[in-house]
């Protein structure tokens, strides 16, 4: 069985969380976490973490630490998902690039930013619900 890895991260910027606001025509728009793959050229999990925040939205990110990991068998695949915490060090959009953004069948694929708080969070529709759970049940003791 093939294992894929992936990198994501909750981002807290200054009393915020950044998420990605994805969606397509005639579907529910939701939101998730900055990330995606482990290539190859990836040093570890924290080499892919940063290539994608900057490549999704642009973003350099300060120090990340793991907090969960979620296993997805999927088929002949299984998936496992890499969940960081950083800090936002800086965002510019126009240092966006990537596969993801040329592919104009990607859909709505937007920073985010939301109150570091439980009631803005339970609002977004944050997806899989595993981490909207371990968001809910950390935000405010991020915010301390």
């Amino acid at each position: 069985m093939r294992v894929r890895h992936k990198a994501r991260v909750v981002l807290l910027d200054d009393g915020h969380l950044v998420f990605l606001k994805r969606g397509w025509p005639g579907g529910d728009p939701y939101c998730t976490t900055v990330g995606g793959s482990v290539e190859p050229e990836d040093a570890d999990l924290e080499a892919a973490l940063r290539r994608e925040a900057l490549e999704e939205i642009g973003a350099t990110i300060g120090p990340a630490t793991e907090f969960m990991t979620l296993t997805e068998p999927r088929g002949t695949s299984t998936v496992v998902q890499h969940y960081f915490l950083a800090e936002l060090v800086d965002m510019d959009l126009e240092l966006r690039h990537g596969p993801e953004l040329d592919d104009p069948d990607t859909g709505l694929f937007e920073p985010v930013r939301v109150a570091l708080n439980r009631p803005a969070v339970a609002a977004l529709n944050l997806q899989p619900a595993a981490l909207a759970d371990y968001v809910l049940a950390h935000v405010e003791t991020w915010g301390a």
